[in-house]
């Protein structure tokens, strides 16, 4: 490959599929393109299992390309079947443009909105999706598609080889997609669509349905999966799922969860999701022994692109005052309890189980008789323990649940 921006691509592992690497690689190299992602939106922010995406535009970004950000406000009326074992829940319209408005922060966040030429092109598919005509489309796109070839594609094959049910109203979902991308080819010159490999049956069904229709090529590429060193999908943990908004995890709790990597992953992940060059990164491995000290690397400038150097630097501090200083950690996730209420006394099950530390009292429970809780240090032992003012020093006392998990409860 001669462009720089798949070569880039590659080095850093992001590159799995295309439909036609050498010609892109010839047309990358004369001229800037437009390429998009597509993004459901089904909650109110998108975890980490989306950052290698998000990753990938600001990447066209660097080399002088426009990413295109399709906000699915039309298919995620529908819901994507690739990768799920079952329908997914149905939002309403206006659970969807809620959504759309939180998750478009994290794109403002991380993309470059200061050069015209690179700046993302937000769009919503329901836009045109929603107005379509029924018949007229079924006679103009759904000529394109035949059922033989629909069925060998893994967003369907899968589902019926494991005889779970797949609405009609998913199978149309390729359909759909392939027409999205017909429309930004045919009105925004985009010649390019990304997904993961999950998504390579639908994007090809674009790539295919533009060539049909209006006799040009486009193409397709795709990034892969992400699987754990553990065996496990990237994006959620035990105690959930891994938000890119703030208002849903803290900076301290994601600068934790890189902080926390398996050591088989710290190399990949730093070239996943860093801006550190590749061949840095191998020069650090082949210096920086203490795997650590490698964590610590990518906690911090995986942290910086989401939410800034200033907060990646106060986690840091945090985990030092927290983990090596036995501080408590000015970062720290806090919980708020009103003075009234600790006047009164708050048992220890309420305390975690109403700031949803741990998902039930019974949970709280167990994890009280295994030694799980400690406050300020000392090892919570009685499951009916009442919070009381004596308790706090200056309205202040560090609850800890295990190694890793701390937060700071506030009297206010």
């Amino acid at each position: 490959m001669k462009n720089v921006f798949l070569q880039e691509l590659q080095n850093r592992g992001y590159l799995n599929q295309c439909t036609n690497l050498n010609e892109l690689d010839e047309i990358c190299n004369k001229k800037s393109i437009s390429g998009y992602i597509g993004f459901d939106c089904t909650a109110s922010s998108l975890h980490v299992g989306s950052l290698l995406q998000i990753m990938i535009l600001k990447l066209m970004q660097k080399h002088g390309h426009r990413p295109i950000v399709l906000l699915g406000g039309g298919t995620t009326l529908i819901g994507d079947p690739s990768g799920k074992d079952s329908t997914r829940k149905i939002l309403d319209q206006k659970e969807i443009k809620n959504n759309i408005k939180n998750i478009k922060k994290v794109f403002n966040k991380i993309l470059d909105t200061s050069n015209k030429k690179t700046t993302p092109l937000f769009v919503d598919n329901a836009d045109w999706l929603t107005k379509l005509n029924y018949i007229q489309f079924l006679r103009d796109t759904g000529s394109h598609f035949t059922i033989n070839k629909m069925l060998t594609f893994d967003s369907v094959k899968l589902r019926l080889d494991r005889e779970q049910s797949l609405s009609y109203m998913e199978f149309n979902y390729m359909i759909l997609q392939a027409y999205d991308f017909y429309q930004l080819f045919k009105n925004n010159n985009c010649i390019l669509q990304i997904g993961g490999s999950d998504q390579w049956g639908n994007i090809i069904s674009g790539v295919d349905l533009i060539r049909r229709k209006l006799q040009k090529e486009a193409y397709g590429l795709t990034s892969p999966l992400i699987t754990l060193a553990s065996g496990t999908k990237m994006g959620k943990t035990e105690k959930g799922a891994i938000w890119l908004n703030e208002d849903q995890l803290s900076a301290y709790d994601y600068w934790q969860f890189w902080r926390n990597t398996d050591d088989r992953d710290v190399k990949r992940f730093l070239n996943f999701f860093t801006e550190i060059n590749p061949k840095e990164i191998d020069a650090i491995f082949e210096k920086e022994k203490n795997i650590n000290n490698l964590k610590i690397l990518l906690a911090n400038e995986a942290t910086k692109i989401l939410h800034g150097e200033t907060a990646s630097k106060k986690a840091e501090q945090s985990a030092k005052e927290t983990f090596e200083e036995g501080g408590f950690g000015s970062d720290l996730p806090e919980i708020k309890i009103e003075l009234k209420e600790i006047k009164k006394g708050i048992n220890i099950l309420d305390l975690i189980a109403n700031n949803k530390i741990l998902s039930s009292k019974s949970e709280a429970r167990r994890a009280i008789a295994n030694k799980g809780f400690k406050i300020d240090g000392y090892t919570v032992s009685d499951e009916k323990k009442i919070l009381q003012i004596k308790d706090f020093k200056k309205n202040i006392l560090k609850l800890s649940y295990g190694r890793k998990k701390h937060y700071l409860v506030k009297i206010i």
